[in-house]
């Protein structure tokens, strides 16, 4: 599984850890707030769209911070844009700790959004014009893996301070520490460079004056089409689920503190084997039946999570599947989204199709939050995740395979299916 990582070059290892790292702090963070929902509730006497709209406000600043950076990271370059997008959604996920209102912590969120969608963005980028071809789905999928290593921090933090703490204090001490593995993480990057394709790439892109639309020329507007729906089911599914998760096991399934963490710690452990299995595959069967496949066991496993008559005992077993399959899909996202575009675009590209789905995605965990007034809030989430899942299944049928393309300077968009 890991052999490949003893074949890459000094640079690509670097390169590797320092997109890991960053990518973990960005589930730190992210995921506090979901695991932190009840609290702020009480703390601001919150309803639950209002919850689900400060989650919806976060992803649509999200998608902007995403699409900005990665056009930036065209012109700028990517290891500026990797730097600048941690020290920001970092710095206003400490701020957010001293917020004394909704509409606080609403534009704070917002702010740490823009941060947050960047990280990802230009971290893919980078990562895939290093990783040699043959090595570039495990190693991004495998990078994806460690948003599970993030999130289980979130949730051994989370359980550790709300078990000592009181819960009008604890979140806001979740927050602050938000700020100190970003830091770690800067000083691991301080070492990085751009690679030479995309140098030579920016040349050209600044002589063109490329911009935020050339993604949408003749050229490259179907790739842009179908990559931005694939985004809007990925992200829907996750976040409707996910976001709400935590929520729905403590007021529906009456779990104790200490056992939402322990139904979290499997779903996260799942999917971290989700990401490794996704990695593994992706060099193998290729980028599309890879996602279809991870999108369509999620869609069925979601249903049967929230609709069925499981016990406690039951939840927990297959809370296991649950992440395994969610992992899936967004770890097949960066090899995908990188070889549909040319290096003086990629950024671009890459940017919206993640991105675009954060803007309609926005909507998944405010519909849920909505829905759940006229039934529980167990089958709001699968009903919004299922169709959400469902729509990657479909669209990725319409792209072309792109596994094995080389991400040179000159490299054309992938034709053919």
């Amino acid at each position: 599984m890991f052999a490949w990582y003893k074949a890459v070059s000094p640079m690509e290892k670097r390169t590797f850890w320092s997109s890991f790292g960053g990518w973990a702090v960005d589930a730190l963070d992210v995921q506090m707030f979901s695991l932190a929902i009840p609290a702020l509730i009480a703390a601001f006497g919150l309803s639950k769209p209002q919850a689900g709209l400060i989650s919806g406000v976060t992803l649509v600043s999200t998608a902007l911070g995403g699409w900005l950076a990665g056009a930036a990271s065209d012109r700028f370059g990517r290891v500026r844009l990797l730097k600048i997008t941690i020290l920001w959604f970092s710095l206003f996920t400490f701020f957010s700790a001293f917020s004394q209102s909704f509409s606080q912590l609403l534009v704070l969120k917002a702010f740490q959004g823009l941060g947050f969608g960047g990280e990802w963005t230009v971290g893919a980028v980078l990562m895939a014009e290093v990783i040699r071809p043959e090595h570039r789905g495990k190693a991004l999928g495998t990078v994806q893996g460690a948003w599970a290593l993030g999130w289980g921090g979130s949730v051994l933090f989370f359980t550790l301070i709300f078990s000592f703490l009181p819960p009008q204090l604890a979140w806001r001490v979740m927050f602050a520490a938000g700020l100190l593995p970003a830091l770690l993480v800067l000083y691991v990057r301080r070492k990085l460079v751009d690679p030479p394709a995309y140098l030579e790439a920016r040349k050209r892109t600044l002589k063109s004056g490329n911009s935020l639309l050339a993604i949408f020329s003749p050229e490259v507007l179907r790739m842009t089409v179908i990559g931005g729906l694939i985004g809007v089911g990925a992200h829907g599914g996750y976040y409707a689920l996910m976001t709400w998760l935590p929520t729905f096991l403590k007021t529906e399934r009456h779990l104790s503190v200490l056992g939402t963490g322990s139904y979290l710690a499997v779903v996260i452990v799942a999917f971290w084997c989700g990401c490794m299995a996704s990695a593994a595959l992706l060099d193998v069967i290729g980028r599309r039946k890879n996602l279809a496949l991870f999108a369509a066991c999620c869609t069925l496993t979601v249903l049967c999570y929230v609709f069925l008559p499981l016990s406690n005992r039951q939840m927990l077993v297959f809370g296991f599947p649950l992440g395994f399959f969610a992992a899936g899909i967004p770890s097949s996202l960066g090899a995908l989204f990188n070889e549909l575009y040319p290096s003086g675009m990629r950024g671009t590209g890459v940017g919206f199709c993640y991105n675009f789905g954060r803007v309609i995605s926005a909507g998944f965990p405010i519909l849920v939050g909505h829905m759940s007034k006229s039934m529980s809030l167990g089958a709001a989430i699968g009903i919004d995740a299922a169709v959400a899942y469902s729509l990657v299944v479909v669209a990725v049928l319409a792209l072309p395979e792109t596994k094995g393309k080389r991400l040179d300077a000159s490299a054309a968009v992938a034709q053919g299916a």
